[in-house]
């Protein structure tokens, strides 16, 4: 076999690898995203958890799949492991940096996963043994804080966004139904000159 005919069998060997790569990578993207999707049906998963979660092992992915591709291109191993520890060096830094942030998410999957409230329970966030604290309906659950729609006697529409760490910091009363606290409140607006202006929380 003459070196060029050798040559192009190796390249062709290369390319051969790198689209497996690539297809792999690709196969387990999509895996991943129809695997997601099924959970959340499961589970009543926020739509904005779900594609969060999906973008940061889609990005996962993709980086190994990359290191790979590179390794079998020829590049020194330790070049690649030297990429590696530069990535987690900088992952530590920014994890660090952003720990409030991140300890937010990491909530968010507790909330999601062991469900101490869901959407559009009335829930009470207790400032200290049995004291009253912030409570409200829950509209809406992401990464950093959980939304609830406070309810007053005047029929103004308001919201409070309570970080997710804040659950697992204080205790948490839950109603499935209207609490008499809600009910009181809706009542006392509709009788109120703000009455007409009063509308159950909306979906989000």
């Amino acid at each position: 076999m003459s070196p060029t005919i050798a040559h192009a069998a190796y390249i062709a060997a290369r390319l051969g690898e790198a689209l497996a790569i690539l297809a792999g990578a690709w196969l387990l993207t999509t895996l991943l995203r129809h695997l997601l999707r099924r959970l959340s049906t499961r589970y009543e998963l926020a739509p904005a958890f779900a594609i969060g979660v999906r973008r940061v092992l889609n990005t996962l992915i993709y980086i190994a799949a990359l290191l790979l591709l590179l390794n079998r291109l020829g590049i020194e191993g330790s070049v690649v492991w030297t990429t590696l520890t530069g990535f987690v060096a900088v992952g530590a830094v920014a994890f660090f940096a952003a720990w409030s942030v991140l300890s937010n998410i990491f909530c968010a999957l507790l909330i999601l996963t062991t469900r101490p409230f869901r959407l559009y329970d009335y829930i009470e966030v207790l400032e200290g043994g049995d004291k009253p604290g912030l409570r409200g309906r829950v509209v809406d659950i992401n990464f950093i804080f959980t939304t609830l729609q406070e309810s007053h006697a005047s029929g103004e529409d308001t919201v409070l966004q309570v970080p997710n760490s804040q659950f697992f910091q204080r205790s948490t009363r839950r109603w499935r139904e209207e609490p008499e606290w809600s009910r009181t409140a809706r009542e006392k607006a509709a009788d109120g000159p703000h009455g007409s202006d009063w509308q159950e929380p909306a979906v989000r």
